[in-house]
């Protein structure tokens, strides 16, 4: 079938989040994980500050990602609707209205590497989390999360993080298999029960005694980085710090003389925390752009995480393209892609600004343990010096 009569026939099909992630949903492409794209209906309410603004300006001036002739389109074909009709292009939203957005959804990729099942008992659930994918839906991530992945690939849902990894950090992750067993687990963690361990491989011959960091963590959401921030030493002079208290415990393993690796443990559990007290002692993860250097680009303004803004000086591959794929996945026939003519990312898998080239931080979660349980991972290969 040409794709121009595909795009004649095309059958559009909604998603909601009640759609769970299937096997087939995925397609693998030289290393990478990619997800088939596919429709999905956003929905948000008027902001007091959004009030007033026609319905192209609102979406023109809050959501840059696409180009304003785009957003005319979608109000003129009723792919963006308030409150569940079509409006003109010059309708002036008003507070608290609900506009609904049908978007040809085109999610990130990740790296290909499989989600690890580790141990699976009757309610709980521990694998080993590749790099690259995050853990649950958040942002433009929904079935490209380790979550969705267990679905999709074992049918093991519903599943409740007990804790967080970052994106780019890779190791132990524990899920429950009820929400009365997440919350446990949750609360011998923030009452201080639970002792955590990750590795990391960092720049430099880490100092062989063990090094106690005490030092606020204060996280920029904006700017999706860390900073550090101590007292002078002259008494109260903490109580000014903005942000929030932190301590991780830090022990030479091994060093070649270039890197060293170093086994982590935070007391506390701030957004980067280990990343940015790593920066602190002067030995900042080997491979960690985004506190290895203090130039990165903006990435408000190109729609990018800081951790793709901090790696966006490698060189991108070539993007995959819909129209040429020649579907070689496992589990799929051949078959020409659905490409949607008012889709600003068709024909390619990727959006914009995601070119599936990142490498994995050097920052590995082994073990957590706590009042009569234990779970641990094995090591990467990274953590072998020789």
């Amino acid at each position: 079938m040409n794709m121009k009569r595909k795009r004649e026939d095309m059958e559009i099909v909604w998603q909601t989040p009640a759609n769970p992630p299937e096997r087939h949903d995925y397609i693998f492409r030289n290393g990478i994980r990619y997800v088939r794209p596919y429709y999905f209906e956003f929905i948000s309410h008027v902001k007091a500050r959004w009030a007033g603004k026609t319905i192209v300006d609102l979406f023109s001036e809050e959501f840059k990602g696409r180009p304003r002739d785009y957003y005319e389109s979608a109000v003129k074909s009723g792919r963006i609707q308030v409150d569940g009709q079509k409006v003109h292009v010059s309708y002036v939203v008003q507070s608290s209205q609900k506009i609904s957005h049908f978007l040809h959804r085109h999610e990130p990729p990740v790296m290909s590497w499989d989600v690890e099942i580790l141990c699976e008992e009757p309610d709980v659930l521990t694998v080993c989390k590749p790099a690259s994918v995050p853990v649950h839906p958040c942002g433009q991530y929904r079935k490209n999360t380790v979550v969705g992945i267990l679905q999709a690939e074992y049918d093991l849902a519903p599943l409740f993080p007990v804790h967080r990894l970052d994106r780019l950090v890779s190791g132990l992750l524990i899920l429950a298999r009820s929400a009365s067993r997440a919350d446990l687990f949750r609360q011998q963690i923030e009452s201080g029960m639970v002792q955590k361990q990750y590795i990391a491989r960092v720049i430099g011959v880490f100092p062989d005694k063990q090094q106690v960091v005490n030092a606020n963590v204060n996280y920029n959401a904006r700017e999706g980085r860390s900073t550090v921030e101590v007292g002078d030493g002259q008494g109260n002079s903490t109580a000014s710090l903005k942000g929030k208290t932190a301590c991780t415990k830090f022990t030479r393993m091994s060093t070649n003389g270039k890197h060293s690796i170093v086994l982590c443990e935070p007391v506390t559990g701030r957004t980067h925390q280990i990343r940015v007290h790593l920066q602190y002692t002067g030995h900042p993860i080997a491979n960690d752009m985004l506190y290895l250097s203090e130039l990165v680009s903006n990435r408000s303004a190109e729609g990018l995480s800081a951790d793709r803004a901090a790696a966006k000086s490698c060189s991108p591959p070539e993007p995959i393209s819909l129209e040429n794929d020649t579907n070689d996945t496992a589990n799929d026939s051949n078959e020409d892609f659905s490409i949607d003519p008012v889709c600003t990312n068709c024909p390619n898998l990727a959006p914009k600004g995601y070119e599936g080239n990142e490498e994995g931080l050097w920052l590995h979660c082994v073990k957590y343990s706590g009042p009569g349980w234990i779970y641990e991972c094995p090591l990467p290969d990274w953590a072998s010096l020789s």
